[in-house]
């Protein structure tokens, strides 16, 4: 399971040989043998008004969630580390925030020797609430905060946290709220979109147009394409942007383009791929003359299904560590857990891996900004210093309505 080390990366080289073998000791576990990772079949993304992984509100009625009892080690040597969520928030956001806290759960039972307590505490879902919980939390003596998943949450709680030198792994996809100590465990557009790119460049597009809905998610996707294309000397000929009754006149816009286009980026999923693809088909656009690229957010099966996308490669995360995962959570709580879960699976079993392998240096800068990066549910990734996490996509195709990878996700940096 050991690998060679490109380079001379000093004492932190180890982080990835030694969570290799734990990756591996849970994929016994869960009858998985062979695979380097835990991932699955994904969620559909959520709506492209938001970052993938966002999350919207919705009445639900669940309960009021108080800070709940420790899990784990109870003896003295155990070291605390907090997990906030917003658990009483209600809706789809409170719906995902108890999946984490069981993931989180679950991967604290899973660690064989876990060295850690693991303390939850409810961030209400808003600012004020995030700096309170992370107060309460340093209070008690935690070492590493992980959550929020909002990212106001995550900018007011990482303010108390890097006051008081501690990291934080949080999980919101807004990459704007991370930054030194404050790491973003979490699937992010730029990442995305900086692969398919880079793909579709390497197999000789080099004239690109994009399609691209408004919103949050399209302001992050949009200027991550420019960027992309700029930095790879690509010709990009217009980005139109669009939303759900100016799909039509966007696309025919870019199908008026007198210059020639390679590749149309258009990064949408299920929940708009009706009404986008029934906008290509009546432009004319098809991908026998365009190819069509896009995001992990096309892994959905609405999309999938959509005449006009047949043909498309878009980038995702693998699936199969999260398909073992989730087969094991829907085991212990009967229910399947949301795509997110996964990453505080992760980020729980990470922080016992580094205290397993590393001891009082476990968290330190170095250690996480380990350059090999380690290996969890989603495949390999790493932490960057402005605060990003990066991660190697496979690269699908879409063809009779299935997907086949036509680029393994490789296996390091």
């Amino acid at each position: 399971m050991q690998r060679k080390h490109a380079g001379n990366h000093g004492a932190k080289a180890g982080v990835i040989i030694q969570l290799l073998a734990s990756v591996a000791i849970m994929s016994a576990l869960a009858g998985c043998m062979g695979s380097s990772r835990f991932d699955s079949s994904r969620e559909a993304p959520p709506s492209m008004t938001a970052p993938i992984g966002a999350v919207s509100e919705q009445p639900l009625d669940l309960p009021q969630v108080t800070d709940a009892p420790a899990v784990g080690l109870a003896s003295s040597d155990a070291v605390t580390v907090a997990l906030l969520l917003p658990l009483s928030t209600g809706g789809s956001t409170g719906a995902v925030a108890i999946a984490l806290r069981n993931a989180g759960e679950l991967a604290q039972s899973e660690y064989k020797g876990a060295k850690i307590k693991l303390v939850i505490k409810d961030d209400l879902g808003h600012a004020e609430g995030a700096r309170v919980a992370a107060r309460s939390a340093l209070a008690e003596g935690a070492q590493v905060v992980l959550g929020p998943l909002l990212a106001p949450s995550v900018k007011a709680a990482g303010e108390v946290t890097r006051a008081a030198r501690k990291p934080m792994i949080a999980f919101s996809t807004d990459q704007s709220v991370g930054g030194r100590g404050i790491y973003l465990l979490s699937f992010l557009p730029d990442n995305d979109v900086d692969q398919i790119i880079g793909y579709a460049a390497a197999k000789g597009k080099n004239s690109f147009a994009a399609m691209i809905p408004e919103g949050a998610y399209g302001n992050v996707v949009a200027a991550a394409f420019q960027e992309a294309c700029a930095r790879r000397g690509l010709r990009v000929s217009t980005v139109e942007r669009y939303n759900a009754s100016s799909a039509d006149s966007a696309a025919k816009a870019i199908a008026a383009l007198t210059v020639p286009v390679d590749a149309l980026f258009l990064p949408e999923n299920g929940d708009g791929a009706a009404t986008t693809g029934a906008a290509l088909q009546a432009a004319g656009i098809e991908s026998k003359k365009w190819q069509l690229l896009g995001t992990s957010a096309w892994d959905d099966p609405r999309l999938i299904k959509t005449p006009a996308f047949q043909g498309g490669w878009f980038a995702s995360p693998d699936r199969n560590g999260f398909n073992a995962f989730a087969k094991r959570y829907q085991a212990k709580y009967g229910d399947e857990p949301p795509r997110l879960a996964s990453l505080s699976y992760d980020a729980v079993f990470l922080v016992n891996a580094l205290l397993n392998q590393y001891g009082p240096q476990a968290f330190a800068e170095s250690t996480l900004l380990n350059t090999d990066g380690m290996i969890g549910t989603d495949g390999l990734f790493r932490f960057k210093p402005g605060g990003g996490t990066e991660r190697p996509l496979a690269i699908s195709q879409i063809s009779s309505n299935a997907t086949t990878v036509i680029q393994p996700i490789k296996q390091n940096f």
